[in-house]
């Protein structure tokens, strides 16, 4: 299992996704979201798994924005460049994902 956790540094929930692959003893590599954002190919994985709407998140500046977008490209584009448009923690195993706090998920990756 190859756990890769995108979160930022003061998200209450990506510290506890954190916590829980860490109590787990369950090795993951964690990623500052606003830092290295996404490949193309990570953001399409993810979108595959879980849907964009489900990425985006609600709180963000520019969240109506997108939302209004007519292309799913021009959604993609616009999380590329701004990755703080996303909603944390997102969560990975090969070509499995969840956005939020899912330990309900997580257990059946074990």
């Amino acid at each position: 299992m190859k756990i890769q956790i995108w979160g930022k540094s003061k998200c209450f929930d990506t510290k506890k996704a954190e916590r829980y692959f860490k109590e787990r003893r369950i090795p993951y590599q964690a990623i500052d979201l606003l830092r290295y954002g996404m490949s193309r190919g990570e953001l399409t994985s993810v979108k595959n798994a879980v849907g964009l709407d489900a990425m985006l998140n609600p709180k963000a500046a520019d969240y109506a924005l997108v939302q209004h977008l007519a292309y799913e490209q021009d959604k993609i584009e616009r999380l590329l460049e701004d990755p703080s448009l996303l909603q944390t923690p997102i969560v990975r195993n090969g070509r499995q994902a969840t956005v939020g706090y899912c330990p309900d998920v997580w257990k059946t990756w074990e």
